[in-house]
């Protein structure tokens, strides 16, 4: 699995509705997507404008070729787009080690 983070800057005093256009997407445009299986969202606390959405995908390319080059991402493009302030900074990582740590547990 591949997982696509996304580091988002919206225009000031947007956060409602950028965050309602998001979550519209991930359940409309994202439950489309050939390979794609879940996501995060993350609102920044020390910077309100900045959101981080992670998305894990089957493949690299599933986002980069089949998503991208879709229906799909202009429909995303469309819902989102206007909120940004500048283009998102977007990178894929491939999963190294991971911890099934349980939250409140000692």
């Amino acid at each position: 699995m591949i997982l696509e983070v996304a580091d988002i800057r919206i225009k000031p005093g947007q956060q409602t509705e950028f965050e309602i256009a998001v979550q519209t997407a991930l359940t409309t445009v994202f439950k489309k997507a050939k390979g794609f299986r879940n996501h995060n969202f993350h609102h920044c606390i020390e910077s309100p404008e900045r959101y981080v959405l992670q998305l894990t995908w089957d493949t690299l390319e599933d986002h980069t070729v089949e998503f991208r080059g879709s229906p799909l991402f202009t429909e995303w493009r469309s819902m989102v787009g206007n909120f940004f302030a500048q283009p998102p900074h977007v990178e894929h990582f491939e999963l190294v080690s991971t911890s099934e740590t349980k939250l409140g547990v000692a």
